[in-house]
């Protein structure tokens, strides 16, 4: 469900809104390899920071945000416009924790789709075209994002994960896809349970984390 603002902002405000920073541990174009867009380019944005930190995260250098540089938006759009991408997917660390309405905004001006993927544990800003929803036990993700998620991942370890899930997906609106994403660490059990599970409960279905077998970022 895409969040828009009132109006597009004007040139003064997109001129102002391209000055905004960000700490960004790295960005980078490349193919998306999990969720519903598996498969497709996309341009990642791996923003500093992270309230949440799951002690299996494969991106712990970006827990802290004072040891990224920060970027303007000015920048990251420029090179969002050399690779030519037409999806941008923000990411982190923890995304919401940052005000993205600049970055969104400028971003939409040059007409390409944004998406984010988030733990929900702050409020959402910015004007995103896809909303990933995915929630950890570390940091309950808000009351308020569920509205707006268009699709709920849900890191399987446990068979209690499973649980877990079904109760963030009566949260979400009609039409929400529920995928079920094995740990990778651990996929050789909870990928068979998460099989078995998908097989039964149709609803859901499968996200693997394409690009670590691809080999790419």
């Amino acid at each position: 469900m895409p969040i828009q603002s009132d109006s597009f902002a004007n040139s003064s405000e997109l001129d102002a809104f391209r000055l905004v920073t960000y700490p960004v541990m790295e960005h980078f174009y490349t193919i998306q390899g999990e969720g519903a867009f598996t498969g497709y380019p996309a341009y990642f944005i791996r923003l500093g920071g992270c309230d949440v930190q799951c002690f299996w995260c494969d991106v712990k250098d970006s827990w802290d945000e004072s040891k990224h540089p920060r970027i303007t938006v000015d920048e990251l759009v420029n090179e969002v416009l050399a690779s030519e991408a037409k999806i941008v997917v923000i990411t982190g660390g923890e995304p919401t924790i940052h005000n993205l309405d600049a970055l969104t905004k400028v971003l939409h001006s040059i007409y390409v789709r944004t998406h984010i993927e988030t733990s929900g544990s702050s409020p959402l800003t910015g004007e995103f075209d896809w909303v990933t929803l995915s929630p950890k036990k570390f940091k309950a993700p808000l009351e308020t994002i569920y509205p707006f998620v268009d699709e709920l991942k849900v890191v399987v370890l446990r068979k209690n994960d499973l649980e877990y899930g079904e109760s963030h997906a009566v949260k979400c609106v009609d039409g929400a896809r529920l995928l079920l994403q094995p740990e990778w660490d651990n996929q050789e059990d909870s990928l068979p349970m998460i099989i078995d599970y998908v097989k039964r409960y149709p609803r859901w279905s499968i996200s693997l984390q394409t690009h670590k077998f691809m080999g790419v970022r």
